[in-house]
């Protein structure tokens, strides 16, 4: 069995923090009064107390709030307050119930059996039953959820002895199966809203009617998205808030202004600079803090287009890393909230992790050399040729990433050109037109890397429109051959082994430049309480969040 880490948030800020000064230190950089993040208030609902609003930063805007489909950070953000998933997770990676109370998987992995809520509804009403599961599980998982599609290849059929049973039968093995039963990854929709609809266009998908706390209200475009109180929801006195509203705050001032004023009261993710984090967290009000984020480890990339002539070749891939100083990124653009990467798996994700993989560290003069091998020496004016990198639309924090990477870049003789995108635009390039040279994107390895890197670099993954699924357009059949082993692998220690393997193979290969590792924080007044009882911050569904007036 996996082994989960049991860390207090307490104590994994404390190593979050120290393993970064360590990083810091080993690349001879001085480390900032940033890493002096305050902590979280308990996570207890001891006294809590039922009513309030808050208003909570979402940014960028989602472009949808179909999370089955687009499972974007913004989405996923905001959806996890409407649906609940089947399962949830907490802060030591180990499942818990949500609408699924009980669970048991058969002792060959071929058999899952889900017992499910008696007293669980869907927003208009009508109860939420097996018959639910069985059409999201044949209708939804199986052809438009980006992760079941994956989990679920193998799902044969699925019983539904009563209302509240459910029993779900694979052709082969799925350990990762109970890591991926949460509200993004297998997603339940309402049976009698989307049955024998155009499922990604249904127009309940931007009016959502869910199962969870709370209940949507509006969504007033480039303003806010209202949630309230969900009374009939499946646990009997919660949510204790009784309305939840996302604020859309492009600019990163105004977010800090707001957070400091107190006309919001959350922001996860990095809401703010890091020079605003060091002051917000002098504070009496506010909390700044790395704690929530246990099973949301991720690594920032450079997504090349293998289909390009220029960066189809290995030689330029390898030269692109050799010319990024990347412990220079971390310290001048992240502001020490980030780590070098090693590959594909952050050391965070300390069970399936290897630091023995190929390594590109800092060195024109071997980039340089790569590109003259690679058929590309320096023209009269100094350049080799031109590429166009759009970078990912979230943040001040990854324009100056790219204008980072574009500086790097120019220094060997390429000539980097940045493109500013919205988000939907960025989307649209990248995963449905393969219309794109260079893109900055990052992503989370979660508790498995089934389920954060499988997407990524199996052949069988790309799905052209569908956001993250292998956009690069790599295909090896070593990489394949050790994913499908690790899929259906039953022995845990083996199934390490094949990961291992994955990281040394794509670390060679290149598909993805992995930049850094993320240190995540969040900011939220000191009034809120149980903001970190979770594995990710993002999906927190805010049942047990509730504010402390004595605090």
């Amino acid at each position: 069995m996996q082994e989960h880490d049991t860390t207090t948030p307490a104590e994994l800020q404390r190593r979050h923090l120290l393993g970064l000064t360590g990083a810091l230190l080993f690349g001879g950089l001085a480390t900032r009064d940033a890493l002096a993040l305050t902590q979280a208030l308990p996570d207890t609902e001891q006294g809590a107390q039922r009513g309030g609003a808050i208003s909570a930063l979402v940014h960028p805007e989602p472009p949808t709030l179909a999370f089955f489909v687009n499972t974007a950070t913004p989405t996923r953000l905001v959806a996890s307050k409407i649906f609940d998933g089947l399962l949830d997770y907490g802060p030591d990676l180990k499942p818990r119930a949500q609408l699924a109370e009980r669970w048991e998987l058969s002792t060959d992995g071929l058999q899952l059996r889900l017992w499910l809520r008696k007293n669980a509804f869907w927003h208009d009403g009508k109860p939420l039953t097996s018959a639910d599961v069985k059409f999201s599980a044949e209708e939804v998982w199986k052809k438009h959820a980006p992760t079941g599609r994956r989990v679920f290849q193998n799902l044969t059929r699925v019983e539904t002895p009563d209302a509240t049973t459910v029993v779900l039968h694979l052709s082969k093995p799925a350990p990762v199966v109970l890591n991926a039963l949460d509200v993004v990854s297998a997603p339940v929709l309402p049976r009698h809203l989307y049955e024998g609809t155009d499922i990604p266009n249904n127009p309940y998908n931007n009016k959502p009617v869910g199962s969870g706390p709370f209940v949507f209200k509006e969504w007033s475009r480039g303003s806010h998205i209202a949630l309230e109180r969900f009374d009939k929801y499946w646990a009997s006195g919660l949510p204790y808030l009784d309305k939840l509203t996302f604020r859309v705050i492009p600019d990163v001032a105004g977010r800090a202004a707001a957070l400091e004023t107190g006309a919001v009261q959350y922001g996860e993710r990095n809401p703010v600079t890091f020079a605003d984090a060091d002051r917000l967290a002098k504070s009496d009000k506010l909390v700044v803090s790395t704690a929530g984020y246990n099973g949301f480890a991720a690594t920032l990339w450079l997504i090349p287009n293998l289909r390009d002539p220029i960066l189809g070749k290995l030689e330029v891939r390898q030269a692109l890393l050799h010319a990024i100083n990347r412990d220079a990124l971390v310290k001048t653009v992240w502001g020490g909230y980030a780590a070098p990467a090693t590959g594909p798996v952050s050391s965070q994700l300390k069970s399936f992790y290897t630091p023995d993989t190929q390594q590109y560290p800092f060195d024109r003069a071997k980039a340089e050399r790569l590109l003259d091998a690679a058929g590309f020496p320096k023209k009269a004016d100094g350049l080799r040729f031109k590429l166009t990198h759009a970078f990912i639309p979230f943040g001040d924090d990854y324009r100056r990433t790219g204008e980072f990477v574009r500086q790097s870049l120019r220094a060997v003789g390429i000539d980097l050109e940045l493109k500013a995108q919205d988000l939907a635009s960025w989307t649209r390039d990248v995963f449905a037109d393969y219309n794109y040279q260079l893109v900055s994107s990052w992503g989370v390895n979660w508790a498995d890397p089934q389920l954060g890197l499988e997407q990524h670099y199996w052949s069988k993954a790309e799905s052209k429109g569908t956001p993250w699924q292998n956009a690069s357009g790599y295909a090896s059949a070593e990489t394949d051959r050790v994913l499908e082993a690790a899929q259906v692998e039953r022995d845990p220690a083996r199934r390490v082994q094949l990961y291992n393997e994955l990281q040394k193979l794509v670390q060679k290969d290149l598909p993805l430049l992995h930049l850094f590792e993320y240190r995540w924080f969040g900011v939220w007044d000191k009034r809120l309480r149980n903001v970190t009882d979770t594995y990710n911050n993002s999906q927190n569904n805010f049942a047990k969040v509730w504010l402390d007036g004595a605090a």
